[in-house]
Formats: structure tokens, sequence, C-alpha cells
């Protein structure tokens, strides 16, 4: 998919918005994949329907195996602004929360929620989410 062409719209790269309930764990996770493999060939935003006050410790200590440090994020409300800005949207289990806007791909991940889960379920999770990831960057570059 090609960046919007809204000729008001100076950027040159696709914005990507990932959503899950609490932005603590399968949504921070993705965009800490897309920002390692896109660099600045994507935007990423990340947001929670309703934010948990810190991250998954287990999901940091995965994705940190991986060599991805998403310690230092915090989770954080999805808004309109988010999704009007965005060109993809990728929802993970936030059901009807995410507002709809016209001209925007949207596409649900059905993951399983590693909130409770030990180190060997949520690296299965995350690995799911990098092959997703991986696929998602093909189709965007």
């Amino acid at each position: 998919m090609a960046p919007r062409t809204d000729p008001t719209d100076a950027r040159s790269v696709p914005t990507v918005l990932f959503v899950c309930v609490h932005n603590a764990g399968r949504s921070q996770m993705a965009a800490g994949f897309l920002r390692a493999l896109a660099g600045e060939r994507v935007e990423v935003l990340s947001a929670g329907s309703a934010p948990a006050e810190h991250l998954n410790p287990v999901a940091v200590a995965a994705m940190a195996e991986e060599g991805i440090d998403i310690a230092g994020l915090t989770p954080r409300i999805l808004s309109a602004h988010d999704v009007r800005a965005s060109d993809v949207v990728i929802t993970m289990g936030c059901g009807d929360t995410c507002p709809v806007f016209p001209g925007r791909r949207y596409e649900d991940w059905a993951l399983d929620d590693p909130a409770g889960r030990g180190i060997e379920s949520v690296r299965t999770i995350r690995d799911d989410i990098r092959d997703r990831v991986r696929a998602l960057l093909g189709e965007l570059l």
C-alpha cells in the first residue's frame, strides 16, 4: 500500500497504527518489530482502547530476546487522531472500540493475549507477530 495521496499530507512514508485493548503486549510487540525492521521507511503508532499502567514484563523480556528494547514505552489511549493519521490500522482484539474512517486499510489480527502467560507462550505470540509484521512490511514497501 502506498502512502495516502492527500495533497495536504506531506509525509512520504505510510503510517501504521497497532491497536489492542491494554497496549501493553501485542500492539507494543508489533510496533517494536515494525520500527526495527522498517526504520525510517514507515511511521509506527501504537495505542490501546483501555491502556494498562505498564507494559507486560514478559512481553518486554520476549522482545529483548530478539534484540528489541520496548521497556521504556508506556501504554497510551487510542484517539480518533491516531486513526485519521494512519494509512493502515491493525487491531488485535479491541473489537468495536476502534473508530473507522474511510480511506484507511483495516486488518484484525487474531492473536492470543500475552497477559498472564509465561515466557514460552509469549514467545509463540511474539513469533507470530514478527511473521505478520514482516509480511505487512513486504506489502507496504
